[in-house]
């Protein structure tokens, strides 16, 4: 009876696909089976359980989802428990389609599921499975209900899946919510009903995932005929986030978001803005309420349609980063014109100093805008694994290789930009199929019988003098010579001519809540930053944690000694002068001098250490 109602869904399917009438079949149900027999060559009759992920794939798949995973859990458990005794496991998957997290239901129901391997790590993407709740959803990129027999493989027509994809924060897919029953019991009607209640809980997660992100911004809640969307911006209201309804709403791209659009271009305030620290009211157009929050004053939304063509300079990304240094505006008036020309960029810079976020800005500011940004650092990679990750591989290319093989992040950029940072480390024998691929436009990923064409821009950085290694056989010479389109040194910190300027903006990007004392402003305003903007970063982040009463104390700066040049020369001698003649004056005695200088004792003590400062007796 198993086999003939097996055939009987065989010979649906292939009706179906082949447009036969009369047949009842939804129409995206209809155009996912044609898809699986035309385009990806599957069997309906097919039997056998599906891929599945060794533990150790697994946490290697999971690496890039780990933050997402972690704070969408709270959701998912809830959604978990709300459908346990209906029989529903929950799982969460990748973008491919493989499930990272599962809850399963009830004993008796959980059986099933292992049974037929519906757990972590198994693979249910389309394009192996045929028509299925989550590999349909994350091909279509939409909610969908798959109920039993509009399965495409007639061994999966016990159960009934209930799937939402998953966006990240800057509204690209992330993966995918699948709720999934064998209840013979249950009927379509149910199951749409908990497709609604996934929806709902995936929304949630969605914002959750966005705020995690812009924790350190302000959020404004855009409410709109589709649901509300959610919007990030700075102190200068200018957007740094919108969620993927959001952008829909207004129009923004990525490149507005990168050139720090204004908010006001879209949202109308009602009144003049309130003091940053105050919990304010939120409504909609309407009137009715949001909640209360560290957000916007109330917002009205201006028809979306009157900002579409809004005139955005597209490097104003790059401005901003250049602030009033000389050398950095040089180099973004050259950027400015090279304009589109594939142009090869080699960024130098000691570490710290955002060669990543400068490749970013670059990114943004071309027409390749729209397409994937893919960074490799290649001082962080093992020799052994740069290979396949850069240029990829066939399934079973190697011992240990992905079922599925891995496209490589050179494909992956293809239409974008590809930023390999640390390139100064990239092993001898890479830099040469790299050359290869600079020349040729294609790649030849591990195992291939043939090349795969690419159109990509490429953005170098390093610290290390490449010229020098050209020199001394250390770095291909003609691989530099590739690489060196046009050259940006970006400077160091100390070297900023605009530096206090960038210790302020990051001040209250890092520490919203806090001001700085002028003990605190002058120690890091004369502090040389051996790690630059990522030390700044992290000092600020770590005094806006441990500030009493929001001030930021020279006591509460992490800034150890450091026998580089300074970046105040002057001021950092007159600085260490009167600390001398002090302890000088005072014999030496260390807490005498603090009073006489008005600083604390462990001040006074960072400062002679930092200062190699003898306190004479």
């Amino acid at each position: 009876m198993a086999s003939l109602s097996a055939s009987n869904h065989v010979a649906r399917v292939l009706s179906v696909a082949n447009q036969v009438a009369d047949v009842d079949a939804s129409s995206r149900i209809a155009d996912s089976w044609r898809r699986c027999l035309i385009s990806h060559k599957l069997d309906p009759a097919r039997q056998g359980p599906p891929q599945t992920l060794t533990e150790a794939e697994v946490r290697h798949v999971a690496e890039p989802m780990e933050e997402t995973i972690r704070l969408v859990t709270p959701e998912l458990d809830d959604l978990a428990r709300v459908l346990r005794d209906a029989g529903y496991c929950v799982n969460l998957a990748d973008v491919n389609a493989t499930m990272l997290f599962s809850r399963l239901p009830g004993e008796a129901d959980a059986k099933m599921f292992m049974d037929w391997k519906i757990y972590t790590g198994s693979n249910f993407a389309e394009t192996f499975e045929g028509t299925n709740g989550l590999g349909t959803a994350l091909a279509e990129q939409k909610p969908i209900l798959v109920h039993r027999d509009e399965h495409f493989r007639a061994q999966w027509h016990m159960f009934s899946c209930a799937v939402a994809p998953l966006f990240d924060q800057a509204g690209r897919l992330a993966g995918a919510i699948n709720i999934t029953s064998c209840r013979e019991d249950l009927e379509r009607a149910a199951h749409q009903l908990a497709l609604a209640v996934t929806m709902e809980a995936t929304r949630r997660m969605e914002g959750v995932i966005f705020r995690g992100h812009f924790r350190n911004a302000w959020i404004a809640t855009v409410p709109g005929d589709g649901g509300s969307g959610l919007l990030a911006y700075d102190d200068d209201r200018r957007i740094v986030g919108a969620c993927r309804s959001a952008r829909a709403l207004l129009g923004l791209t990525d490149g507005l978001i990168a050139a720090g659009i204004d908010l006001s271009r879209y949202i109308k305030f009602d009144h003049p803005a309130r003091n940053a620290d105050e919990i304010v009211a939120l409504r909609r157009a309407d009137g009715s309420p949001l909640g209360h929050g560290h957000v916007a004053p109330p917002l009205r939304v201006r028809p979306s349609t009157q900002h579409r063509d809004v005139a955005v300079d597209r490097f104003d990304a790059l401005h901003r980063l250049a602030g009033r240094d000389p050398e950095l505006i040089k180099s973004v008036k050259r950027l400015r014109s090279i304009g589109d020309h594939n142009l090869p960029v080699l960024l130098h810079g000691e570490t710290g100093v955002g060669k990543d976020v400068f490749a970013r800005a670059i990114h943004a500011a071309s027409n390749r805008a729209r397409h994937n940004y893919v960074a490799l650092n290649c001082a962080a990679m093992p020799e052994s694994l740069i290979d396949a990750e850069l240029f990829g591989y066939e399934a079973g290319a190697f011992t240990g290789a992905r079922r599925d093989g891995s496209k490589g992040l050179i494909v992956q950029a293809d239409g974008g930009t590809l930023f390999l940072d640390e390139i100064g480390d990239m092993p001898i024998a890479l830099q040469t199929r790299l050359l290869r691929v600079l020349e040729n436009r294609e790649v030849w990923p591990l195992g291939a019988l043939k090349p795969v064409p690419v159109d990509i821009r490429l953005i170098s950085a390093t610290h290390r003098d490449l010229g020098r290694m050209a020199e001394e056989g250390a770095f291909r010479a003609d691989l530099y010579f590739r690489l060196r389109g046009m050259e940006v040194r970006l400077p160091a910190l100390r070297e900023r001519v605009d530096r206090d300027d960038i210790i302020r903006q990051i001040a209250r990007e890092e520490a919203p809540d806090c001001r700085l004392s002028d003990e605190a402003w002058s120690l890091l305003s004369a502090y040389p930053y051996p790690g630059n903007m990522r030390q700044l970063r992290h000092v600020l982040r770590l005094a806006g944690c441990t500030a009493e009463d929001r001030v930021i104390t020279d006591a509460d700066l992490d800034l150890p000694p450091f026998g580089g040049r300074a970046a105040e020369p002057d001021l950092a001698a007159a600085e260490r002068a009167t600390i001398a003649e002090a302890l000088r004056k005072h014999g030496g005695r260390v807490a005498e001098a603090a009073r006489a200088l008005k600083l604390s004792r462990a001040t006074l003590y960072r400062k002679i250490k930092a200062m190699k400062i003898e306190a004479a007796q």
